[in-house]
């Protein structure tokens, strides 16, 4: 007679004090102003708001960017002056200065506050500029820092056109990602390629990558068969992917939940539910997910999940047994803790500002299967994180490494606590297979950094200034 074995519970979720810890989100600013290249963002607030883009982005001033702010006076915040008259003014000379394809508002906390109807005003600006004008709400109040994106590219998935181009002009402005997949080649082997390709319905991509990433993921599916069709954003304006009802969509990030439900509701496409391209385990079953909604067998997957770990050994070799702790910042810390996780870390606690069980459900699956699979704990789950009772927690559980905001790191490190950036994952380039790589290297080097003092003896010289 056997006696059934228990049960293990499932993932726990908690809330503690509904405050975003993290960053304002206008500065999606600094990644999105660069992949799409025709594009302008004016970003419309208050002095603190321009202190903070000058502080974020100071670096690239010599770059000349296509990013501008539109400061608010008090005449603008007590309604003495004519919204309109200043943004039309503002909006002609980013025209007369850089003729961009696209203008998109960033509206800031003060702007919902003074309730500045951003949505009223554009139609009648761009009717008389010439120019779309797209309306982006990114302000802290409702939003956390990488949720800028998610609100940009949910406006412009409503932009995004609803029929496939008929004249071979407009085919072959839309077609960026065909072109730079085709550079340099001959029409006989391009036409041979397009044949291997299974016949499916047209699949989107949502999500912002650097070009090399996109180039990598549209080849792993082109690999299995499937065609990319398009992404959203797409490196102009003007080659916004076609969103035809009933095309498919599927997301690379985790924190783009509002662009995924404005392209199921809006748009009537369907959303494949997936994982998030994020380690070799999760770009593996994102790639499956996708072959399976397309009934394609998925072929070599075993075989290149199995090299990218074989290369990653040394790596693996520091963080294997050791425990990882995520504060909470860009809404990426439960694909990174299942990635880890898989490593052979264990990772007592996920914070999360924000969590959407129903976009991320895939990946919370998998970090599930995942911690079974590796035979570790559970993390408990908790969103909006009180960061006084996370550092109390801390101190209780003393993990080999937290992953937090800048705001903690220094605090933390004095404390004796080994510490990574969030921020740095965000423009890391680690979607992919080939990116896996680079995701270790930002979680390893504040452990071998401090290895290396140990072997110069600086613990030690630390330990004695603590008792002075």
């Amino acid at each position: 007679m056997t006696v059934a074995q228990p049960q293990p519970e499932g993932l726990s979720f908690e809330c503690e004090t509904g405050n975003y810890h993290t960053f304002c989100p206008i500065s999606c600013v600094a990644w999105l102003y660069q992949k799409i290249e025709d594009s302008f963002f004016l970003v419309i607030g208050t002095k603190t708001c321009g202190y903070f883009l000058q502080n974020a982005m100071g670096v690239m001033i010599f770059a000349e960017p296509r990013y501008a702010m539109a400061e608010l006076e008090e005449g603008d915040i007590s309604a003495k002056l004519n919204d309109y008259d200043e943004l039309k003014r503002l909006c002609l000379q980013i025209k007369r200065d850089r003729n961009p394809s696209v203008i998109v508002w960033i509206g800031t906390c003060t702007t919902e506050i003074i309730k500045t109807d951003l949505e009223g005003l554009a139609p009648k600006l761009e009717s008389e500029l010439g120019i779309p004008i797209v309306v982006a709400r990114a302000n802290g109040l409702d939003y956390a820092f990488t949720q800028g994106e998610d609100t940009v590219l949910a406006a412009m998935a409503a932009r995004c056109p609803d029929k496939a181009p008929v004249a071979e002009t407009e085919k072959n402005e839309r077609n960026a990602i065909q072109k730079l997949m085709n550079f340099g080649r001959q029409k006989e082997d391009v036409a041979q390629e397009e044949s291997e390709y299974v016949n499916h319905p047209p699949l989107v991509l949502f999500g912002s990558l650097p070009d090399p990433v996109v180039t990598n993921l549209t080849l792993e599916l082109k690999k299995q068969g499937i065609k990319v069709s398009g992404w959203l954003p797409a490196k102009r304006y003007t080659e916004l992917p076609v969103l035809e009802e009933g095309y498919y969509v599927a997301g690379v990030n985790p924190f783009l939940s509002r662009t995924a439900t404005t392209l199921m509701r809006r748009r009537k496409c369907k959303l494949i539910g997936a994982p998030f391209p994020i380690g070799p385990d999760g770009t593996r079953a994102w790639i499956e997910k996708i072959c399976s909604v397309f009934n394609i067998e998925p072929q070599g997957l075993d075989e290149r999940e199995a090299q990218i770990w074989a290369s990653m050994e040394d790596y693996l070799q520091i963080v294997r047994g050791k425990s990882v702790f995520f504060m909470g910042d860009n809404l990426l810390e439960v694909s990174l803790g299942r990635f880890l996780i898989r490593c052979g870390m264990t990772c007592p606690e996920i914070g999360i500002p924000y969590m959407d069980k129903r976009y991320q459900d895939a990946e919370l699956k998998l970090l599930e299967k995942t911690c079974h699979e590796m035979g570790v704990p559970l993390p408990r789950i908790v969103e909006k994180p009180d960061n006084y009772n996370q550092i109390q927690r801390i101190y209780d559980l003393k993990p080999d490494l937290v992953i937090t905001g800048m705001a903690h790191a220094n605090p933390l490190e004095a404390r004796g606590i080994n510490t990574k950036w969030s921020v740095e994952f965000t423009f890391a380039q680690m979607h992919g297979f080939t990116n896996a790589r680079d995701i270790l290297e930002l979680v390893t080097r504040p452990l071998r950094r401090n290895n290396s003092l140990k072997d110069l003896g600086w613990d030690k010289l630390v330990k004695e200034d603590a008792k002075v």
